[in-house]
């Protein structure tokens, strides 16, 4: 998937240029960048798969969306200072999931508008794959109610298990922000868990 996902950022330069979205010196600027994000690639794809479906995307539409975030990072390359990838991933994560959560919410109204349209999952699931899909679908309805600034703090420190000095320049915001964010995040996250779990016992 990933040598998939070069061949289409590679050649993306080119469809740029024929497009007239940037100069020939400026596509051929874009394709010496092809190393270093295919390093890029390699080191935090897996970061970005679990960022988007922490963000709450499902794991379905979370190929494509990585795809695009990778692209995203490919176009504004020349932009981006070495070193600071992560951080430009994680925003245009952020950007990538909240975008794909307001199409799957239309998708979800008009399913509720035709019963006949909406996903039943195959009755012959292994028994732990379904409390796995469980366990994820309780996270990600507990994750859905917090704020957007909190739940990206909580999510990079309690899941990603990276530290306040980490998150701060990823995020470009004061450490103590940082830790009055995730202050912020794990009161209502428990009260919301407990509320969840109590609804489903």
């Amino acid at each position: 998937m990933r040598d998939r996902m070069m061949m289409k950022l590679e050649h993306g330069a080119g469809a740029l240029a024929a497009q007239g979205a940037t100069t020939a010196a400026a596509a051929t600027e874009v394709v010496d960048h092809g190393p270093r994000i295919r390093a890029v690639v390699d080191t935090e794809h897996a970061f970005v798969w679990r960022t988007l479906r922490r963000l709450g995307l499902r794991e379905a539409d979370i190929d494509d969306a990585v795809q695009e975030v990778f692209v995203a990072l490919f176009r504004h390359a020349a932009e981006v200072e070495p070193g600071k990838e992560r951080g430009f991933l994680f925003r245009a994560c952020e950007f990538t999931a909240l975008r794909a959560r307001r199409t799957l919410a239309r998708r979800r109204e008009t399913a509720e508008a035709d019963p006949a349209s909406v996903e039943t999952p195959a009755s012959d699931s292994p028994d732990h794959a379904l409390g796995r899909a469980q366990a994820l679908e309780r996270l990600d309805r507990v994750l859905d109610l917090l704020d957007d600034d909190l739940r990206s703090v909580f999510v990079l420190y309690e899941i990603e298990e990276m530290t306040m000095s980490e998150i701060a320049p990823l995020l470009e915001i004061p450490i103590g922000t940082v830790a009055s964010r995730l202050r912020r995040a794990r009161t209502p996250f428990m009260s919301h868990a407990r509320s969840d779990e109590e609804a489903n016992d």
